[in-house]
Order: C-alpha cells, then sequence, then structure tokens
C-alpha cells in the first residue's frame, strides 16, 4: 500500500475525528454531556453510529478530548505571557485569556458547565488540566523577586488563587454581553482581583 494511500486514509479519519469535536461542541450549547446522545453526534456529522467507534471508546472518551483540546493552547501562551514581569505578566494573561475566551466561547461553556457536571471522567479531566496550570504557575512564581524563598505549599496556594481569579474572569466574559465596554469591564474587574492577590503575596511573610 502506497504512502499516499496511507497518509489520506489518516487524513480523512483525522478530520472525521475532528468533525465529531466539533460537533459536539455545537450540541453541548444546548445540552450538557450527559444529555448529549452519540446517535446526536454521528447525525450531525453524517456517519453511521457504529463509526463513532473508530475515533473514541464512548461519550466520555470524547468529552475528555474536549478538554485537552480546550486547554491544550491556553496552557501555552499563559506560560510564554508569565516571562514577563509579574505586573505585565498579569495584564498579558488576562488578555490572552480573554481572547481565548470570546474566540472559542463554546470551549469555554462546556468547560464551567462541566467542572461540576455529572460525567466523572470529564470533571476529572477539567481538575487535572487545572492542576496543571496551577502547578507551571506555582513554578514561575517561584522566580519572582522575593518568592524565591517561599516554600512549595504557599506557592501552590498563590497559584490556585490566581487559576480561580481566572476562572472568574472567565465566567464573567461568557455571562457579559458581546460588547466592548461590558468585555472591558468585566476584564478590568479581574485583572484588580488578580493585582490584589499578587499585592498580598508580595506582603505574606515566608514562615
Amino acid at each position: 500500500m502506497s504512502d499516499v494511500v496511507v497518509g489520506t486514509r489518516q487524513e480523512r479519519k483525522r478530520r472525521t475525528r475532528q468533525a465529531l469535536l466539533d460537533a459536539a461542541l455545537r450540541l453541548l450549547d444546548r445540552s450538557s454531556l450527559a444529555g448529549l446522545s452519540l446517535r446526536e453526534v454521528t447525525r450531525e456529522v453524517g456517519i453511521v453510529p457504529t463509526a463513532f467507534y473508530r475515533h473514541f471508546a464512548s461519550m466520555d472518551e470524547l468529552g475528555v478530548a474536549l478538554v485537552e483540546e480546550s486547554m491544550r493552547t491556553l496552557r501555552g501562551m499563559l506560560r510564554e505571557a508569565r516571562k514577563a514581569d509579574m505586573d505585565d505578566a498579569i495584564r498579558s494573561s488576562v488578555r490572552i485569556l480573554a481572547d481565548q475566551v470570546l474566540a472559542g466561547e463554546n470551549h469555554f461553556r462546556f468547560l464551567i458547565r462541566e467542572r461540576h457536571g455529572g460525567v466523572p471522567d470529564v470533571r476529572r479531566a477539567i481538575a487535572t488540566e487545572l492542576r496543571f496550570i496551577g502547578s507551571e504557575l506555582a513554578t514561575d512564581l517561584a522566580r519572582f523577586p522575593g518568592m524565591s524563598a517561599w516554600d512549595a505549599d504557599d506557592l501552590r496556594m498563590a497559584a490556585d488563587l490566581m487559576v480561580s481569579g481566572m476562572l472568574g474572569i472567565v465566567t464573567a466574559l461568557l455571562d457579559a454581553p458581546r460588547d466592548p465596554e461590558h468585555v472591558d469591564a468585566a476584564l478590568k474587574v479581574g485583572e484588580r482581583q488578580l493585582r490584589i492577590v499578587a499585592l498580598g503575596m508580595a506582603h505574606w511573610r515566608v514562615r
């Protein structure tokens, strides 16, 4: 079998898999993952239900793939933003987060809703991704002035507070009307909250 045929088959499989993810995300705009059926997703894509299993073992596995797809790019971009000093890192992180939410609103509505939803595997996947973000943030916080002497538990606590603040920004953006005034207001509040956390961190006495 030629490499071209193999490549074409793999590309078709990749496209179908992505089509299933995209279709599920569209349908999840009006349904929870627990209430979405495999038949609905395959009908949306235009394939027979049995073909679904060539790509995912279950709807739960598809949900986990959606979580990973949603978070992968965001983690990398936030990592880049934190290469600046603390003040610029907060400003850049908030802007990156806003751009990602506004560009991929369905992804983030899915994450916020399913974070406490009815599918255990998906809840665990979201919690895992948030832990990754918190762990990477804690590592980066240690390089800021005055924080190198912090112990790992305090660094992680500070990182978790900032991750919670970012989740608050996501929720505020999803709830805000889609006009520049409301979006800017949500971002200003979110940025102030993160700066207050950073101010508290600056005055924390290392035990």
